[in-house]
């Protein structure tokens, strides 16, 4: 608008406009010591927390990007909006009453985003009160039918556009609202139609509630949109890759619970809420993709090790199957781990809640798997297992799964879940999982992201692979290798010879595995051998990683019994892989045409069996 905003109005924004309300309404966040809060930045992408807000001086800075500033500046950012029509936003959101002097230029309407938004609620406001309306019967019993009173209808905002073509436009001028507005809006089109007509309506709202846009569902044959579900059309502040139904009812518990449920439809987001699921969302118009997935991160916040789950309920047909896989292939935007809910009848959550009842929608979303456990063995199902030929096929059209991931820290864990699924050797399984990721690198003439490095079996004497992971101290499932290795390094004398009967095998980190061999290289003396071991090493992470591993403290004074029982643990957590391995492999052979190689395995999984009992009463004096 032409003019000036009077600075004691605008201070006055500044001061009424919370900083943590008016962030908390787009970023989860949580206390950060000395009045501060904390939350992922919603400007760009990261998975630990940089992004700071501290109320008593109302400002906001990320130390990972550097932007920073006030409540004002923050709604430009992020909505995209001028100085002007942030100000007016907030103004408007707090009460303030803003005085604008007159410059002699000519007078224009607030910013188009504004203006578009405020045609957008009182659109939604019309749309409910329609639903009452006599003409809006068919509505009422379809939205009746799916299980809706009106008491959720009204929760829920959904709404009626009339059939009469104008009634929307109609009602929105004598508001004060111009045609071209309307038309950028998406809520009437060139020629002055309205753009939803005879439908149910959902609104779209953003994190604060603000409708964004609406979604609406056919009723009547005669409809002269064929499409059953009709959405609003890209407008200045409706993106479909950007916007999530129910956020707005679900944003607070999503960030509480870190857990979001991304089911498919707007009667399923309805469903879930009133059974209970009240972190249900649904994209809109579109496919889930990594957009939504960063804005729900964002809410969910990282709680480090365990940063919340997001639950994907998918029907189990083959688009189901397909949207499957293409959430897995953009996994790597969650920190969050990612579950699949699948109902056995096919029923999707509404009709679940209708036909069952509503505590069926809660044990749904309960009854939850790993989405790359369901991944693979959709992939697995179409390939005989009990066939040698059928399980090398599965394992080749598993294995580009397993190579696209771009985490690495992923893959070894992935690697044992698809051996035990084939019933194969794990050595097998990742030979064919890295001539999968070199196909796929060779394919791409400027590969968009590295090939993983999947850590083949390194031999004694030879030199570690480069680029190792660095493996994570706070990873309970590593707690035994990463223990084993600080009482070798620096206790050496605590071992035998042999190191206790460790062996290069028992460790699964590649970068454990590492350190261990350069151990193996530097026989023990008593000048200067833990430089010697350093010196021996010629990968840099692992050279790195043992003077973690020197100057990180033991639990407890050590003695002999301490480290023969840690290093007995660590050969227990192998033995467990392996009668693991083998046991699977046991039940993919027929004992009856394959006797020799059965009463083999059977032979070596007693022996495995035994050394087990063994180890575990040596490993009785190390700690869980």
């Amino acid at each position: 608008m032409a003019g000036r905003i009077n600075d004691e109005d605008i201070a006055l924004v500044r001061e009424r406009a919370r900083i943590d309300d008016v962030v908390s309404s787009h970023v989860t966040l949580k206390p950060a010591g000395g009045g501060s809060l904390k939350g992922l930045c919603p400007f760009h992408d990261e998975k630990t927390p940089s992004f700071q807000v501290t109320p008593a001086r109302g400002f906001y800075y990320c130390f990972g990007c550097g932007e920073g500033g006030d409540s004002i500046t923050f709604l430009q950012k992020v909505s995209n909006l001028s100085f002007t029509e942030s100000v007016q936003q907030l103004a408007d959101r707090t009460g303030v009453q803003l005085r604008i002097s007159d410059d002699g230029g000519p007078r224009h309407e607030p910013g188009l985003r504004v203006r578009i938004m405020e045609a957008n609620s009182a659109a939604s406001e019309f749309y409910s009160r329609q639903l009452l309306a006599p003409g809006a019967l068919a509505a009422r019993q379809m939205l009746d039918g799916r299980g809706f009173d009106r008491a959720a209808a009204e929760h829920f905002g959904v709404g009626y556009a009339p059939r009469g073509g104008r009634d929307l436009k109609n009602h929105l001028n004598r508001l004060g609202f111009k045609d071209a507005e309307l038309v950028k809006a998406g809520l009437i089109r060139e020629h002055g139609h309205d753009f939803f007509q005879g439908r149910v309506l959902w609104p779209i709202r953003d994190s604060g509630s603000a409708v964004l846009g609406f979604g609406a569902r056919k009723l009547f044959d005669d409809d002269r949109m064929p499409a059953k579900y009709l959405n609003t059309p890209e407008t200045p502040v409706y993106k479909k890759s950007h916007v999530l139904y129910g956020l707005d009812l679900a944003r607070r518990q999503i960030g509480k619970k870190s857990q979001a449920v991304v089911v498919e439809g707007y009667t399923d987001v309805m469903a879930a809420h009133l059974s209970g699921v009240d972190t249900a969302v649904a994209s809109c118009g579109t496919a889930f993709g990594d957009d939504h997935a960063r804005m729900l991160q964002r809410l969910m916040g990282n709680q480090g090790a365990f940063s919340g789950e997001v639950i994907f309920t998918f029907d189990g047909d083959q688009a189901g199957q397909n949207a499957a896989l293409k959430v897995f292939s953009g996994d790597q935007n969650f920190i969050a781990q990612t579950y699949v809910a699948i109902e056995p009848s096919g029923l999707d959550p509404c009709d679940l809640r209708l036909q069952q009842g509503e505590a069926a929608v809660r044990e749904l979303v309960g009854r939850r798997v790993p989405l790359y456990r369901f991944v693979m063995e959709n992939t697995l199902k179409g390939y005989d297992l009990d066939r040698v030929d059928g399980r090398l096929q599965a394992l080749r059209a598993a294995a580009p799964l397993v190579s696209s991931i771009r985490d690495t820290s992923l893959v070894n864990g992935y690697l044992r879940e698809l051996a035990s699924m084939l019933g194969m050797d794990v050595d097998e399984v990742r030979s064919e999982v890295t001539r999968a990721a070199r196909r796929k690198a060779n394919e791409k003439s400027e590969p968009r992201h590295r090939t993983p490095v999947v850590d083949e079996p390194v031999e004694p004497q030879s030199q570690p692979a480069q680029g190792l992971p660095w493996p994570d101290p706070a990873d309970r499932a590593l707690g035994v290798e990463r223990g084993t290795l600080k009482l070798m390094l620096q206790h050496p004398t605590l071992f035998d010879t042999a190191w206790d009967g460790v062996q290069p095998d028992d460790f699964t980190h590649p970068a454990y595995r590492a350190v261990f061999e350069s151990i193996l290289r530097v026989p023990w003396q008593s000048d200067r051998w833990a430089d010697k071991v350093q010196e021996a090493t010629t990968d840099e992470v692992a050279r790195q990683l043992e003077i973690a591993l020197l100057v990180e403290p033991v639990l407890r004074t050590p003695d002999e019994a301490y480290a023969t029982s840690y290093a007995a643990r660590v050969q227990l957590l192998r033995i467990d892989r392996d009668i693991k391995d083998l046991k699977s492999r046991l039940q993919r052979t027929n004992p009856v045409d394959q006797a020799s190689e059965h009463k083999q395995m059977f032979s070596a999984l007693l022996e495995l069996e035994v050394r087990r009992k063994q180890l575990q009463l040596v490993s009785l004096g190390a700690p869980d």
